[in-house]
């Protein structure tokens, strides 16, 4: 099962760093390969989080997402992304943006493609933290679940379910909060913080929506009984992937600037760390390890949280990536060893 998951992902990691080495050498050999493990150290929660929409879905749409998902996540969000966003905050056309980052200058020369990107930080860790932070909250909120990792902490942000929209509220809160503590970039922060929050609310109502329109549609079911989303369902589980696999991709983008500038090789240490996120997406699905280890979906929701406010610490504050990513194993290893002792002291 390890080679049919991981196959894809160890055939492009070789093509990958082959083709660094003839594009820019020994060097960018070296720094695709570092770039390749900073991505997967800071989405390993994405992947768990990710597993458990994915196994909701229809084989047919698994398919998709690792296909034409796989292309938005590397070319969209690893690539022209980045580009949009330097084209939008230094009102340049995103061609020249592209023009700019084949210069290669660093982060530090006043009018390169690195020290744009850097200047519009403000607003992308306030969209991904209040986007982010929404996902966590909601979790949290959850008025249906039933099993706590850190029980009192989750009892208590579960009893906040009872009041309507909660988590929009506790959102709006750090905003305004963010948005009064950082005033030298009070407007990029508060904007793109409500952008974040919108772009949550529209995908969370376009999929409440979708599963509504698709209750007359024949349920697809699996092997485990659990009933599959299919057609509209399915897309809009579909489009929910693509936009947080967009909100956790920042982190790595903008770390990744940290240690070059140029943006095919960020596009291919990145691309290759997503391919991996995926396949290990997919290795959790297919052996069903979300439902033996109960407590790695809260584990991954908190570093979730974490990272949601490391972001909006970062508007102003450096935070190194290795930080950000040892907070995320750290919970996500924590929750593995509280699930594993669960399941030794209830083996039923």
């Amino acid at each position: 099962m390890l080679l049919k998951t991981f196959g894809w992902s160890f055939g492009l990691t070789i093509a990958g760093l082959i083709a660094a080495f003839v594009y820019d050498g020994p060097k960018a050999f070296l720094i695709t390969a570092i770039l390749v493990v900073l991505e997967v150290s800071l989405s390993f929660d994405n992947a768990v989080v990710n597993a458990r929409v994915l196994e909701r879905m229809s084989p047919y749409w698994q398919r998709l997402f690792l296909t034409v998902g796989m292309l938005v996540a590397v070319f969209g969000m690893r690539l022209v992304f980045p580009l949009l966003v330097v084209g939008a905050t230094a009102h340049i056309s995103p061609w020249r943006a592209w023009q700019l980052a084949l210069e290669r200058g660093d982060a530090e020369t006043p009018g390169s493609y690195g020290y744009l990107l850097h200047h519009a930080h403000a607003s992308i860790a306030a969209f991904g933290g209040v986007f982010l932070l929404m996902i966590f909250l909601d979790f949290l909120i959850d008025e249906q679940k039933e099993l706590h990792w850190l029980g009192p902490i989750e009892r208590a942000f579960q009893r906040l379910g009872l009041l309507d929209k909660a988590g929009v509220m506790i959102a709006l809160a750090a905003l305004v909060g963010f948005t009064a503590v950082y005033r030298e970039h009070a407007e990029q922060v508060l904007v793109s913080g409500l952008i974040g929050l919108l772009s949550y609310l529209l995908v969370n109502g376009a999929a409440a929506w979708f599963e509504n329109a698709a209750g007359d549609e024949e349920p697809t079911v699996s092997r485990n009984g659990v009933v599959l989303a299919t057609g509209k369902a399915a897309f809009s589980l579909f489009i929910y992937l693509q936009v947080l696999d967009a909100s956790f991709s920042f982190d790595g983008v903008i770390g990744a600037f940290a240690i070059t500038s140029d943006p095919l090789v960020i596009a291919l240490g990145l691309g290759i760390g997503a391919f991996y996120v995926r396949s290990l997406t997919v290795l959790l699905v297919r052996k069903g390890t979300l439902g033996e280890l109960v407590f790695l979906e809260h584990g991954a929701h908190w570093a979730i949280g974490a990272l949601a406010v490391l972001l909006l610490v970062s508007i102003e504050h450096q935070v190194p990536e290795v930080i950000t990513g040892l907070v995320g194993v750290g919970f996500i290893g924590a929750a593995l060893v509280a699930s594993l002792r669960r399941n030794r002291l209830h083996p039923a």
